[in-house]
């Protein structure tokens, strides 16, 4: 089996998902083909050698729709011989695409991909699909399926999370991506042209952001809890009294546009460019978790790639995972016992943003920034999906 290397990983600023973001004017193909011409440039790829190209995206609708994969190549002008394939496991999505660029490199049926990930959700929103299971509740729970601020209540129930936990979570969060950004320590970011000027920074980190004022903001799903999502719970789960609805639009993650992508190689592309590889994709894993917890797979698929690989978190430098709710990470620590000073150590999604089908490819870009600052040796990304569904991939440094 051959080994699978990332020699480069980039992305985009995460800007807010509202015509007043900064990426707002930009279609999802168009700041693609950039990132592909960005891409090329930094590792000197010629695009012929590029056999596919593999994204992950979740609304899969209007401008992104028709597999923006293969159309932002395209668009990029890269040759008409480089495949196309959009994935979609929710919010793991992009996680998948580099676990299935990988692959192909291990298999030998491609030296070089490009995997990543986009999601421009001011242009194309959250549910702009219209997808049944989401939209039409009975419907929905025949499926197994809840929205996800349902399941992260939940989670919380389960675990005994409390509203401070959570905001604690939050908060640490924004703390972290303040001082991430004020060191310059996301050098994957690569500057997105706009008819305004460059965009060059995230947008969602909010620096006047206090733990008074997480603490007054009101709970976001009660609602949606009254509707229905608590009696199927509750009806599942005999031992709860009741779910704690302790998420709050400030310790949720931030809806936003973003993008990002990687190249993927074998051994030898490093001849063929003259360029070193970043990491190698060590292994990767996708799993389900519990449906009506909805998103807490990134952390059973933290726990199988460690089991897989015989590694304890001791052994782990970087985990860079999915922020899909604060309870998330207070079952992720618990359940692990692993240590918050290994855990999103520059912010998550909460404080970050979370361009849903990007969000993957975009903390892998974050886990090898910290891996070269830190001089670890070893990462863990993991993402949750909707479902309960969770993907992971392990890591390691090469120089």
């Amino acid at each position: 089996m051959k080994r699978a290397f990332i020699y480069d990983a980039i992305r985009s600023p995460r800007t807010k998902a509202k015509a007043s973001g900064g990426l707002h004017e930009i279609t999802p193909t168009a700041l693609l083909a950039q990132l592909h011409h960005s891409l090329a440039e930094r590792t000197h790829l010629d695009p012929s050698q590029v056999s596919e190209v593999i994204l992950g995206c979740v609304t899969q609708y209007g401008e992104q729709a028709a597999n923006v994969a293969k159309t932002s190549a395209l668009l990029a002008g890269w040759p008409s011989s480089i495949a196309g394939l959009t994935v979609n496991r929710f919010c793991s999505s992009s996680i998948d695409a580099v676990a299935l660029a990988a692959l192909k490199i291990n298999t030998g049926q491609s030296p070089a991909l490009i995997a990543g990930g986009v999601e421009m959700m001011s242009r194309v929103p959250l549910l702009a699909d219209g997808a049944r299971v989401f939209s039409d509740h009975k419907f929905g729970v025949a499926h197994h399926i809840l929205l996800m601020g349902a399941g992260a209540d939940l989670i919380a129930t389960r675990v005994g999370a409390t509203r401070k936990d959570c905001d604690e979570i939050a908060f640490l969060s924004h703390q972290r991506a303040m001082v991430a950004q004020s060191e310059n320590r996301f050098s994957s970011i690569v500057s997105i042209k706009t008819s305004e000027g460059e965009v060059q920074n995230d947008e969602c980190i909010r620096a006047s952001l206090t733990q008074e004022r997480l603490a007054v903001m009101p709970a976001a799903f009660a609602e949606l809890g009254s509707g229905g999502s608590d009696g199927v719970q509750l009806a599942a789960f005999e031992s709860l009294e009741a779910i704690s609805h302790v998420h709050t639009a400030a310790n949720s993650p931030a809806m936003c546009d973003g993008a990002a992508v990687l190249l993927v190689g074998d051994e030898g592309m490093q001849d063929r460019l003259a360029v070193t590889p970043r990491v190698e994709v060590v292994d990767s894993v996708t799993c389900g978790a519990e449906p009506l917890e909805v998103v807490s797979g990134c952390v059973t698929a933290t726990t199988e790639i460690l089991r897989r690989n015989g590694l304890s978190t001791f052994d782990v430098d970087v985990f860079e995972i999915h922020e899909a709710f604060a309870a998330t990470i207070v079952k992720l620590t618990r359940e692990l016992d692993l240590s918050l000073d290994k855990v999103n150590v520059n912010g998550g999604c909460i404080a970050l943003g979370h361009p849903m089908g990007a969000t993957g490819a975009i903390m892998v870009s974050t886990a090898i920034d910290e891996l070269y600052r830190a001089d670890g040796e070893l990462a863990v990304v993991a993402a949750s999906g909707a479902a309960g569904s969770g993907s992971a991939l392990l890591l390691r440094r090469c120089a």
